[in-house]
């Protein structure tokens, strides 16, 4: 449904959503790859999906670098305490 979302509305949102499609059903070695050719550096759900998406693959201190980035493009007080504890639960990993 993303694909065809994604022909009709062609935003960079959309492709960051179609992403997290791909990452359930081809997983996050694919999903990554369409995450990073994405030019959305400026918005918070890039880095937090981005931040997933490594820590799913392992790669905790890539991922602890993405949503520290996250965490300080976001205003919300309640999205901000949520990437804190994201990356705080890295170290428990």
């Amino acid at each position: 449904m993303y694909n065809q979302l994604l022909s009709l509305v062609p935003s960079l949102v959309v492709a960051l959503n179609r992403a997290v499609a791909v990452a359930e059903v081809e997983g996050a070695d694919a999903a990554l790859a369409l995450v990073d050719g994405l030019d959305l550096d400026g918005y918070y759900l890039f880095h937090a999906i981005r931040a997933d998406l490594l820590r799913r693959l392992g790669r905790k201190a890539e991922a602890a670098l993405a949503y520290e980035v996250a965490i300080a493009r976001t205003e919300n007080a309640v999205e901000r305490d949520f990437l804190q504890h994201s990356r705080q639960a890295l170290s428990w990993d």
